[in-house]
């Protein structure tokens, strides 16, 4: 059994993994860089390593000084969270080579998927259905046009080596394809190191289905079923929920086959998720693999019952998973809301600067995954997420009604937030009727938000400094009428 777990990330992932060490009985050492000193993650790890200045390529992307760090602090194993080095192929290789256990996949199941040409390829091979597009990366301008002119516009430009929403460009003739054939090769090359590029066919108006599975290194695969994830900006999800309505069981079936069958080819072991699109018809394609934890799995963990992080756990140290397939089913629904600090009133700009007062919401079956408490700083360097809200309910009005409900207890001060857009997209007939799909934010919602949100009397963060008022006026008169019971000894020891 693993004794010592190094956590080479930050933030809420940070915090979540170090809430299964303690339940399991595992030291955790929090790694933070100097922009991170007295974060939480940090107070409530075992131990608390600086792993270098504020700038990611600096602190939590170096591999040699997080791998240096991990033996000397007698760490066996290396959670690597979501993001930063989580599905770098090479930083898994030198754990490997180490003799340190790498809590996810290999080295070889993430390299084979990292190339997004090569896992389309031998997705092909495995009776996984791909969007029909290049198998191999397109070398020159003419050589793409010639293909996007073969299958039709509108076509989509992609990075080979993209994620994130990134390195990817819609063109819809060919007056445009040159111009963006050069722009995603410029991103690429920019963001990843890596100026490939391939064309798939435009699937347009899709929804966002992926499917969690899962699998030890004794050959037995498992799914938790799908999420949808369709409520996207620029290709960032925002509102996550599992089941997804749009699915009926013979679809659910096969989509979530394939999903074994994308995970078997590539040998994989630990927690996965094999995301596709979907089309009116209900017809799925292939997208990609994320061969890590995804920021949304607390949405299958309350609709299952499955500690995700757990089961990592006890796979990297060997031990066989621990449900059969037909023992998971589907409880209820379960919604994400990914809260940020943005300002969305001035095109979703990062809003950074200090928390002066944070309060979250609670509840029956309201779930809150931060990384953050009064005093916090949102940095310029990190992600700017404050926290994810997930939210369950017997049945999806009620998980709606709830998140709605949370979301409104959040109190918030010191920077502006996506809350108030949360509300409006989840109070969307849209939304509500199942009707929405990854474009619906850009085609229609935020040109209504927009012209919504000029009759809100207060920004987000006026609200909160209203609200914070509020509380102190009230806990300051709560004061003054208790002070003539001072004399009550068990008042006076906090005994009520």
């Amino acid at each position: 059994m693993i004794k010592k777990i190094l956590i080479a990330n930050r933030g809420e992932i940070a915090v979540r993994i170090i809430r299964a060490c303690k339940e399991l009985g595992i030291t955790s050492a929090a790694i933070y860089s100097e922009a991170d000193f007295g974060s939480l993650h940090t107070i409530l790890a075992d131990e608390s390593y600086l792993i270098g200045p504020a700038q990611s390529s600096l602190s939590y992307l170096n591999k040699e000084k997080t791998i240096k760090l991990a033996k000397e602090i007698d760490a066996d194993a290396i959670h690597p969270g979501y993001g930063f080095l989580s599905e770098n192929s090479e930083f898994i290789k030198m754990v490997e080579e180490s003799g340190i256990t790498f809590i996810g996949p290999s080295s070889k199941s993430v390299e084979m998927m990292g190339s997004k040409t090569a896992a389309r390829k031998l997705m092909q091979t495995h009776n996984v259905p791909i969007v029909p597009g290049t198998t191999e990366p397109v070398k020159t301008f003419s050589e793409g046009l010639d293909y996007a002119k073969e299958i039709g516009f509108p076509v989509l430009l992609k990075a080979s080596a993209g994620g994130g929403g990134k390195g990817m460009r819609k063109v819809f003739s060919e007056n445009e394809f040159q111009s963006a054939f050069e722009s995603t090769k410029r991103e690429a090359l920019k963001a990843f190191g890596n100026d490939e590029v391939y064309i798939e066919k435009l699937i347009e108006n899709p929804k966002h289905i992926e499917v969690q599975v899962i699998a030890d290194k004794f050959g037995n695969y498992r799914h938790l079923f799908e999420r949808e994830c369709s409520i996207q900006r620029r290709h960032q999800k925002i509102i996550e929920e599992s089941p997804s309505i749009f699915l009926d069981d013979k679809t659910r079936k096969s989509i979530t086959e394939a999903a074994i069958n994308a995970a078997k080819a590539c040998d994989y072991f630990n927690a996965g998720t094999i995301e596709f699109l979907m089309d009116q018809n209900k017809k799925f394609y292939f997208l990609e693999m994320n061969t890590r934890l995804q920021v949304e799995h607390p949405v299958t963990e309350l609709v299952t019952g499955i500690d995700l992080v757990r089961e990592q756990i006890m796979i990297a140290s060997g031990e066989k998973i621990s449900f059969k397939q037909n023992e998971i089913k589907q409880n209820g629904y379960a919604i994400e809301c990914r809260i940020y600090a943005e300002d969305s009133t001035q095109g979703f700009l990062p809003s950074t600067g200090k928390l002066k007062f944070y309060r979250e919401p609670s509840g029956p079956n309201v779930r809150v995954d931060s990384g953050v408490m009064n005093e916090s700083e949102i940095s310029i360097h990190y992600d700017p997420m404050i926290s994810k809200l997930i939210c369950w309910g017997k049945t999806r009005e009620e998980a709606i009604n709830r998140s709605i409900r949370a979301l409104d207890e959040y109190f918030i001060g010191g920077v502006n937030t996506n809350i108030s857009f949360l509300n409006f997209i989840l109070k969307s007939n849209e939304f509500t009727e199942g009707n929405h799909n990854i474009n619906l934010i850009e085609q229609k919602l935020l040109k209504e938000y927009e012209n919504n949100s000029d009759k809100n009397i207060f920004t987000d963060d006026e609200l909160a400094a209203a609200l914070l008022a509020a509380h102190l006026k009230s806990s300051f008169k709560l004061k003054t009428q208790t002070e003539s019971y001072s004399s009550n000894k068990w008042r006076e020891q906090l005994y009520e």
